[in-house]
C-alpha cells in the first residue's frame, strides 16, 4: 500500500512525496498501523530498512491528533534515546524532514557543547526530544527538563544502548515518565540481554522481526581480499583512485589507526576526513557534513559511526580492520545499499583476521566472496602505489604500532570470550 493511502494527516503525506517515499519498507509497512493504535511495539530489523521513519512518522501522526493546550503545552511529549550523538543528530533530521509541514516541534540534546542554546529551545517548548542519555539527566538535575507528560517512549538501537552502559540509564528514565505510556523498542539484533529488558518495559507487545536469519541487505555485494596488515593502504589507495567519484567509507579497529590511515591517504593526495571518539563533536559533526555534502569522498572510522547514521549514496563501505565483534560487520556494510541502492561491502584480511572472518560469515549465513590474485597483480597494487614521499622510520613505527595493538584487541575480545563462556556455564 502506497504512503498516500494511509490514514496520516496531508502535511506528513507532503514531505513523504517530496522526499520520494512511495511506498513503505518492511519495518514500516508491520510498524506504522500498531503504533497508530497504541500498542507498544518490539521491533527487530536489519540496518538500513528504514527503522527510523517507522517509528517516526506513527509518532508525529498520533502527537498531531491529540494536540495539547493551556500550560501543558510546552512539556515533551514523546522522548526519543539514542546511544551515540551522531544518531541522534540523524533521527532529529528525519523527525524535522519529515514534519516540516506540521507544526510540531523537535530538539536533539547531547553533550559536549554549551548547554545554554539547548536550554533556551526547552524553555520555548518542545514536543519531541531526541536524546543521549548524559545531557539529559544533567538538565533533569538542573530541572530544565520534566518528563512527567511523556506519551511515548522510543528506545532506538537499544542494543547498542546496552552495549554502552545504558542499562541503568534507561531504567532511571522510566522512574521518571509516567507508568501509563506507549514504549517502542527498536534494535538491529536481539539476544536474552535484549529481550529481558524489552520484556520489563513493554506490555503486551506486538513483536515484529525483518529477516532475522538474514542480517545482511541484500542490496551488498560482499568481498574479501586477503592482504597483509602491512599493505592494506596501497588496496585501500587503489579503490580510491579506481573510483574517484564514489563515496568510500572505512572502518577500522582503533582511533590512532584511523588517524594513522588517514595520514596513509593524505601521502598518496587521497582526500579524507576521520571520525571517532577521540575528536570533539564540532570536529565530528563537521567531517560528517563535508562526507556527507560530497565535499570529501573518504570517510575513516572507528565503530562509533556504525551504527544508525544514513549516510546517502555510500557506494563502498571497507572493512579495512575486521571487527572482533561479528555483529558490527552487519551495522558496517548497512551503511551501503540502503533502501533500493546497491553497494559495495570489502573486507581487508590479514593472516591474523582469518577467524574474525569465519566468525562474520558464521553469524551472517553468508559465504563471503573471495578475490583470488596471483602474485604479480599483488605486487602491481604495492608498486603502483603513489606513495613516494614517505618517511619509512615513522611507517615502520606505525606498522610495528599496529601490530601491537592488534595483538592487544585480541587479548581482549579472548578474556570477553572466556568470560561469556564462564557465565553461560554458571547459569548451567
Amino acid at each position: 500500500m502506497k504512503f498516500e493511502k494511509y490514514r496520516i494527516s496531508e502535511s506528513l503525506k507532503k514531505s513523504l512525496a517530496e522526499k520520494g517515499f512511495k511506498r513503505p519498507t518492511d519495518i514500516q509497512f508491520k510498524s506504522i498501523p500498531p503504533i497508530l493504535r497504541g500498542e507498544d511495539v518490539l521491533a527487530i530489523a536489519q540496518t538500513g530498512t528504514g527503522k527510523t521513519a517507522a517509528f517516526a512518522i506513527p509518532v508525529m501522526e498520533k502527537l498531531m491528533i491529540k494536540p495539547v493546550r493551556g500550560k501543558r503545552k510546552k512539556t515533551i511529549r514523546s522522548l526519543v534515546m539514542a546511544p551515540t550523538r551522531e544518531l541522534a543528530e540523524q533521527i532529529t533530521e528525519v523527525f524535522e524532514s519529515l514534519g516540516k509541514y506540521t507544526k510540531l516541534t523537535t530538539l536533539c540534546l547531547y553533550g559536549g557543547v554549551p548547554q545554554e542554546a539547548q536550554i533556551e529551545k526547552l524553555e520555548k517548548g518542545v514536543d519531541i526530544l531526541v536524546t543521549t542519555p548524559g545531557r539529559m539527566f544533567d538538565l533533569n538535575h538542573q530541572g530544565y527538563i520534566k518528563l512527567d507528560s511523556v506519551e511515548i517512549l522510543v528506545l532506538d538501537e537499544a542494543d547498542h544502548m546496552l552495549e554502552k552502559g545504558f542499562i541503568k540509564d534507561i531504567k532511571d528514565v522510566i522512574k521518571l515518565i509516567p507508568k501509563h505510556r506507549q514504549t517502542l523498542f527498536f534494535s538491529a539484533t536481539i539476544d536474552e540481554q535484549i529481550k529481558k529488558l524489552a520484556y520489563s518495559l513493554v506490555k503486551n507487545a506486538i513483536r515484529i522481526q525483518i529477516s532475522p536469519k538474514d542480517p545482511v541487505s541484500k542490496n551488498v555485494n560482499h568481498g574479501v581480499v586477503f592482504v597483509s596488515m602491512d599493505d592494506k593502504r596501497f588496496f585501500l589507495e587503489r579503490i580510491a583512485k579506481e573510483n574517484p567519484d564514489a563515496k568510500v567509507l572505512v572502518f577500522v579497529r582503533t582511533q590512532v589507526r584511523a588517524e594513522r590511515v588517514l595520514k596513509a591517504m593524505e601521502r598518496v593526495e587521497v582526500k579524507a576526513v576521520s571520525i571517532h571518539g577521540g575528536k570533539d563533536q564540532k570536529e565530528r559533526f563537521e567531517a560528517m557534513k563535508t562526507y556527507k555534502n560530497g565535499d570529501v569522498k573518504m570517510l575513516i572510522a572507528t565503530d562509533v559511526s556504525a551504527r544508525g547514521i544514513d549516510i546517502p549514496n555510500v557506494q563502498f563501505v571497507v572493512n579495512y580492520d575486521l571487527p572482533e565483534e561479528p555483529e558490527n560487520y552487519v551495522h558496517r556494510v548497512g551503511r551501503t545499499g540502503r533502501g533500493t541502492q546497491k553497494g559495495d561491502a570489502i573486507a581487508f584480511c590479514s593472516e591474523n583476521e582469518k577467524e574474525l572472518l569465519v566468525a562474520i560469515e558464521e553469524f551472517t549465513n553468508t559465504k563471503i566472496a573471495v578475490h583470488e590474485m596471483d602474485k604479480g597483480e599483488y605486487a602491481g597494487i604495492v608498486g603502483n602505489s603513489e606513495e613516494t614521499s614517505t618517511d619509512w622510520k615513522t611507517v615502520m613505527k606505525e606498522i610495528a604500532a599496529d601490530q601491537d595493538s592488534y595483538k592487544e584487541a585480541k587479548k581482549k575480545a579472548n578474556r570477553k570470550k572466556e568470560k561469556k563462556k564462564a557465565m553461560k556455564a554458571k547459569k548451567k
